[in-house]
């Protein structure tokens, strides 16, 4: 699978621009897609700290519909950029900041060849973006090889062990199917991937990047709300849609989301990619 396929996939429409993005202007469709987002996902917040890229300069990996990027455009960095592999993404980024009188470095690009030189950015960010790399072991050190000395990394990247990932085996599976063959069939586009802790953690390692932390958060796939589950429609899904018990899960199964949020630092006496 080459990266083509993942760039087909999600140029035909940005995440969250289908369910999300409504209204009869673009600026009522870019706030109500933030509005949803964020209320969705009220973690990201929290996770990206947005107030930290006062004075320094950010990349985000994946800009999608923007509104992570506005956030981090009105944080106040002292340079600011964005890429994604999708020029729809770059497309209706770049009409979110001209709406909003906002500045940033946009370009259409690929995450395992950062158009960047070494040690450019203090921040870098990507909200389950990197798993849907063809290789992404060579984004993560991607990553590493922009960032500073004691630069940070915010990177969600998908949890093996999930609800999702159970739904969908029990769906598409049978007794010798793979999780991972059910990720890169069934979970967004081609050739998705999802990573266990263990997993994750050698793979940041091998770049040369030290994990500070790392915490596991519900998707609203993993409870089944908002416009999740919108490849997979039918009857059984309509039904669990209106059974399923996001109260009980909220307080048990976090453990068992989809969402892997991982806090990364390049340590300032190991070389990127090492």
């Amino acid at each position: 699978m080459t990266n083509s396929a993942v760039q087909e996939f999600w140029d035909a429409a940005a995440c969250g621009e289908v369910a999300y993005a409504l209204g009869d202007t673009p600026a009522e469709r870019f706030a109500n897609q933030s509005l949803e987002r964020y209320r969705l996902e009220p973690f990201i917040e929290k996770f990206a700290a947005f107030d930290e890229g006062l004075n320094v300069a950010v990349l985000e990996i994946g800009v999608g519909m923007g509104a992570d990027h506005e956030r981090w455009a009105r944080s106040g960095p002292r340079r600011l950029c964005g890429i994604d592999l999708t020029p729809r993404a770059i497309e209706l980024t770049s009409e979110r900041f001209a709406l909003q009188g906002l500045h940033s470095e946009l370009q259409v690009g690929d995450a395992e060849h950062l158009p960047f030189a070494d040690r450019t950015f203090n921040m870098v960010y990507s909200w389950g973006v990197l798993h849907h790399s063809n290789d992404t072991p060579q984004a993560i050190g991607e990553v590493a090889r922009v960032l500073r000395p004691n630069g940070f990394a915010r990177i969600m990247i998908y949890h093996k062990w999930s609800i999702v990932g159970l739904l969908l085996w029990l769906r598409y599976g049978r007794l010798s199917s793979s999780l991972e063959s059910i990720y890169a069939k069934h979970l967004e586009s081609p050739d998705t991937k999802a990573y266990s802790k263990s997993e994750a953690t050698a793979m940041f390692e091998a770049a040369g990047l030290k994990i500070v932390a790392m915490d596991v958060e519900l998707s609203p796939g993993d409870l089944l709300a908002g416009g999740a589950g919108q490849r997979h429609k039918g009857r059984l899904l309509s039904t669990l849609r209106r059974l399923w018990p996001r109260r009980l899960l909220r307080l048990l199964a976090r453990p068992l989301g989809l969402y892997l949020m991982i806090w990364a630092v390049r340590p300032a006496n190991v070389r990127a990619g090492s």
